[in-house]
């Protein structure tokens, strides 16, 4: 394997692992579950969301900067 190919691996763990992570952040606001009264039904700890938030900051800036690389064609010297 070279370079190239072991960072589009990267690249693509990093969009699947964005992707998961984005839908296990909880909503910010009430929504439609907000009208019955069900908007809070699983709360989640403070410590969970924030390093949830982080390990989600990672994730992107890793996919970012991986997309500008591959996308620039700087590997391909």
């Amino acid at each position: 394997m070279i370079v190239s190919q072991v960072l589009q691996i990267i690249w693509a763990a990093s969009a699947l692992g964005l992707i998961i992570l984005v839908l296990l952040h909880s909503p910010k606001g009430d929504g439609i579950g907000g009208i019955g009264g069900q908007a809070q039904l699983f709360t989640s700890a403070k410590s969970a969301e924030t390093a949830l938030n982080r390990v989600t900051w990672v994730l992107a800036i890793i996919f970012i900067g991986l997309t500008i690389v591959l996308s620039a064609g700087w590997l391909n010297q």
